[in-house]
């Protein structure tokens, strides 16, 4: 007669090789983010091409919000700090929605006071019809019209300037999904 202990250890065993086995879902393709110029927070253009074969995070914030922005760069931040050591080569990239505040200086001094890595985490400006472009035709999200209403997501892109998700800020668990989602990406094959 097989003992207790026996069965859970054969039951343990057999589903710690069940879930070896089984493969994650890959994450879908959601759309393509077009190539773009804007101006990076050193004041120096700032090309897309700079992303292409790392697996990056955006968003869409202004330094002078009181409301979420100061939640989703504190978040940012976290990722970025979570990721640093088992994925240094994922980048971060905070896009203005108030161009005509947030000059380079202005996102500079903002930059520093969330403690960004410099070669991992960009923030970039630029003219708000090149903003609008890139938020509403490339990721999909709200306009850059200049009302300061934005999106509170983040979107994780791939290698390839594939977006791969979307994660709404106010969930709970977004930041570990995010990170999930990061490390499945790293595993995919370019």
């Amino acid at each position: 007669m097989n003992s207790p202990r026996f069965l859970r250890v054969l039951c343990v065993s057999a589903l710690s090789l069940t879930a070896s086995c089984i493969k994650p879902t890959p994450l879908q393709v959601l759309g393509d983010v077009p190539q773009f110029t804007l101006t990076s927070e050193t004041g120096q253009p700032f090309d897309s091409h700079q992303l292409d074969g790392h697996i990056w995070v955006a968003d869409f914030i202004y330094t002078t919000c009181d409301g979420p922005c100061p939640m989703m760069s504190a978040a940012m931040r976290r990722i970025q700090d979570q990721t640093a050591v088992e994925h240094p080569d994922v980048r971060f990239v905070s896009f203005t929605v108030d161009p005509a505040r947030d000059t380079p200086p202005v996102l500079a001094e903002y930059a520093k006071r969330y403690k960004r890595n410099p070669n991992r985490w960009f923030f970039l400006t630029g003219d708000q019809a090149s903003l609008h472009e890139v938020s509403l035709n490339g990721f999909k999200l709200q306009s850059v019209d200049g009302s300061m209403t934005h999106s509170t997501r983040f979107t994780l892109v791939d290698r390839q300037r594939r977006i791969r998700g979307y994660y709404i800020t106010g969930e709970d668990n977004f930041q570990s999904r995010l990170i999930h989602d990061i490390r499945q990406l790293a595993r995919e094959k370019s």
